[in-house]
């Protein structure tokens, strides 16, 4: 049976009045004390906010709990990159060269190609598709969506990516069936999130999920979010 629901937006998207929701979400931790590895995605042209905004709230989960996220950066090589918007960085691990540990949680940021080029990378979508089978969690930022469309992994999963972009999404994807107007949807083990400043929102959500309550507010709180899961509006799929 498949259960949806859509938490409705208040003060938190600067709503003239507060909205009554209709269902409060309670979510359970469900792997407290356990320890994950998260490997982000890293190519030339990833955006900034798609990657650390995410990477910057899994980092600060050893601070909260026992166990927490480890964080480390994967790209094709460990040769310096360039940032969208013009940072270099240097990948913790290249995938075409280096064994990588063992991947938990596969995050996907959106880069400057995407919805174009990016996806005619045999190399790259086949990475994604190997590390996607094996992780415990997907995450896409972004047009990060069309990586994991392109490599299978939202086939029968309902998702979501940046806003503008979503028709583009459908074109290309027509089998997927696609939300609009929602901060990120949760399908079983894949999270697809629109992006930009909202790139936090599906991150803390799986710190709640993965952790409970507690720990994603202390995580929010270092950062200056006060985190209320009922406060956003997404998508669970179950």
């Amino acid at each position: 049976m498949r259960i949806s629901f859509l938490v409705l937006i208040g003060l938190a998207f600067g709503c003239s009045q507060q909205v009554e929701q209709q269902e409060r979400i309670e979510i359970e931790a469900t792997a407290t004390g356990q320890s994950f590895n998260a490997a982000f995605l890293i190519i030339d042209g990833v955006y900034n906010s798609e990657l650390m905004a995410p990477y910057d709230i899994f980092q600060h989960t050893i601070f909260h709990t026992e166990g927490g996220i480890q964080v480390f950066t994967v790209a094709p090589t460990r040769d310096t990159l360039t940032t969208f918007e013009g940072l270099k960085l240097i990948p913790d691990y290249g995938f075409l060269t280096d064994s990588i540990p063992d991947i938990d949680i596969l995050i996907v940021p959106s880069a400057e190609h995407s919805m174009d080029t990016d996806l005619e990378n045999e190399e790259l979508i086949t990475f994604v598709k190997n590390a996607g089978e094996q992780a415990d969690y997907v995450m896409s930022l972004c047009d990060g969506a069309f990586l994991l469309a392109k490599a299978g992994l939202v086939d029968g999963h309902e998702s979501t990516t940046f806003p503008t972009d979503i028709t583009r999404y459908r074109e290309m994807y027509p089998q997927l069936t696609v939300h609009e107007k929602v901060s990120f949807v949760h399908d079983h083990n894949l999270i697809t999130s629109a992006g930009g400043a909202k790139s936090y929102d599906p991150a803390l959500y799986l710190v709640h999920l993965l952790y409970g309550e507690k720990v994603a507010k202390g995580v929010g709180k270092g950062l200056v979010i006060d985190w209320d899961v009922n406060d956003y509006e997404f998508a669970i799929v179950d």
